[in-house]
């Protein structure tokens, strides 16, 4: 695009008040594709439904060029979820934007861990997919890791598929869900699932229901978990919810709408009030991927969690 051409409105929301209405009134994220980076998800579970498809990233022991290092690929996956992680994720999503078409990669395994480059391999992919939305309850602690996970999340960011991110539960540095190109989440202990709070303090921009949420889990059992891996679907489905009412909004509007629908405005005369906690960082972390076993994404127990002021907070698995 060049300097003087004309846009479309809907291409932004300022032109209008942005209400919950506006936002998304009537949608449930129909004609919306969602690539679940995860553990995996049960097929035809009864509380998700159908999967577009279900991959998984296998190690290639030599690369095209035989420099003998390792290379990935994407390839069909029948195992499902041996963890529970992404079902629960999953669920979560179809809970918000019941209409949404969901597609599964796993990368993490039966302990909730994973190698940092097949989060490469899958956020590369499911961005030259053109997802419409990427949820990624995980994250890599590997700063090797940094430079590649910014330039997908650049790429993603510019090419309208939102990456919707876990902040770490514990107040350390990892990837990707620091950088702005992402909608990075954490939790609040508020039993809403509609409730959606801004950050006033980034790099955590969103804070979404994250403390003793009921979600299926493995054997077909039901858990109530804790972690910002469970507040992130609820935000990647009000972003799916956003999307199919508004498909041609960038990602930089659609953090625009979100933050206008935040629950915890007030005004500047009004009595102070506390900010809202995320998961407390003395409960496992979420996901972590990196170089094995750097990714990883394990469930906080509710009965455990405390409030924190951390914004940094993450329950993603490791990679």
């Amino acid at each position: 695009m060049n300097a003087g051409e004309l846009v479309d409105r809907s291409f932004v929301a300022a032109s209008t008040a942005v209400d919950r209405e506006w936002a998304w009134g009537g949608s449930r994220g129909a004609e919306i594709r969602i690539c679940v980076i995860d553990s995996g998800v049960t097929p035809d579970h009864p509380e998700i439904g159908p999967l577009e498809g279900s991959y998984a990233v296998e190690r290639v022991e030599q690369d095209a060029a035989d420099d003998g290092r390792p290379s990935y690929r994407i390839v069909p996956d029948d195992e499902g979820d041996a963890a529970g992680h992404g079902t629960a994720c999953a669920a979560i999503i179809r809970r918000i934007a019941p209409d949404v078409s969901l597609t599964s990669v796993r990368i993490l395994g039966p302990r909730l861990a994973g190698d940092g480059n097949a989060l490469l391999a899958a956020l590369r992919w499911a961005v030259a997919e053109r997802f419409h939305v990427v949820n990624l309850s995980l994250s890599s602690r590997k700063g090797d890791f940094k430079a590649s996970l910014h330039d997908i999340a650049d790429e993603a960011y510019f090419n309208r598929v939102a990456i919707v991110a876990s902040a770490h539960n514990s107040p350390v540095q990892s990837y990707p869900w620091i950088f702005p190109s992402v909608i990075s989440v954490g939790s609040h202990e508020i039993a809403d699932p509609e409730r959606i709070e801004v950050s006033p303090q980034p790099p955590v921009e969103f804070f979404a229901a994250g403390v003793g949420i009921e979600v299926p889990w493995v054997g077909g059992g039901r858990s109530f978990l804790s972690g910002n891996s469970f507040a992130t679907p609820h935000v990647t489905g009000f972003v799916a919810r956003i999307l199919g009412k508004h498909p041609h909004l960038p990602v930089s509007e659609v953090k625009h709408v979100l933050a206008s629908l935040a629950d915890n405005f007030t005004n500047a005369s009004d009595p102070a009030r506390a900010l809202a906690p995320v998961i407390a960082s003395a409960a496992p972390g979420p996901p972590d991927v990196s170089a094995p076993p750097d990714v990883s994404a394990v469930p906080v127990s509710s009965a455990t969690s405390a409030p924190s002021a951390e914004g940094a907070g993450h329950d993603e698995p490791g990679t």
